[in-house]
């Protein structure tokens, strides 16, 4: 199985996310590319994928010959639009993510820097039971929220949007993996600014979090290997 239709949606994917509800959007690095590939079936039913991290838009400039813009949901990149754009228009915000504590006091460092963003709820991204993740979809549909965001790791929080844009959620959803975590021990600005003028920022974070190391090594590695195997594949077919 290939990740070739993964680029395709990265490519195809608009920049105009703030506007059109019902649509639900994820993001690859090329750690999580590795993931996505063998899991295309969930991937492929998202409205958009955005290239996360300059290596991954790299790659698919210099094998595609397609230039992409680099999306991540952080404040150097998605979260201020969304955030700006909530507050200017009174929509509100539904986060699932992280710990109950990172997430509350993520929530309050947002709300120091976005006085008038609403937040029409929010809770840890942690389950004991399927049963547990369908009734909270149930609350969000009740609650519906203009904007659902949800950082629960690759996987868990591609399913959990999925779901509640299948139980009938109409807003606009968005995964946002670390966002929360990372908030929430750096307060709002976690990249220096010079570290994400350098495009640093991959290693920035395996010096922060001593738990990305591994993997981040491991898509040095693999992601390059594989990542030229799909396009070739992808040539074939064409």
């Amino acid at each position: 199985m290939t990740g070739s239709s993964l680029v395709h949606q990265i490519i195809n994917t608009g920049n105009d996310i703030c506007m059109n509800r019902g649509l639900i959007y994820t993001f690859l690095n090329p750690v999580s590319y590795l993931i996505a590939r063998k899991n295309k079936g969930l991937f492929n039913q998202f409205d958009g994928i955005f290239a996360d991290g300059s290596v991954l838009v790299a790659a698919i400039r210099l094998l595609y010959g397609q230039k992409v813009c680099r999306r991540s949901f952080d404040m150097t990149s998605v979260a201020p639009s969304i955030f700006s754009f909530a507050e200017q228009n009174g929509k509100s915000i539904y986060l699932v993510a992280s710990h109950q504590e990172e997430v509350e006091k993520a929530v309050a460092i947002f709300k120091s820097q976005y006085p008038r963003l609403i937040f029409a709820g929010y809770r840890d991204g942690y389950f004991s039971s399927e049963e547990g993740i369908k009734k909270e979809i149930l609350h969000i549909l009740n609650v519906n929220p203009d904007f659902l965001i949800v950082g629960m790791g690759i996987l868990a929080q591609e399913k959990f949007l999925l779901a509640a844009k299948e139980a009938g959620f109409r807003g606009i959803g968005f995964t946002c993996g670390g966002f929360v975590h990372q908030t929430a021990r750096s307060e709002l600005e976690y990249y220096p600014h010079w570290v994400d003028k350098l495009n640093l920022r991959f290693l920035y974070r395996m010096y922060k979090e001593k738990h990305t190391r591994k993997r981040y090594l491991q898509a040095a590695f693999i992601f390059p290997v594989v990542f030229l195997k799909d396009w070739i594949c992808s040539r074939k077919k064409d």
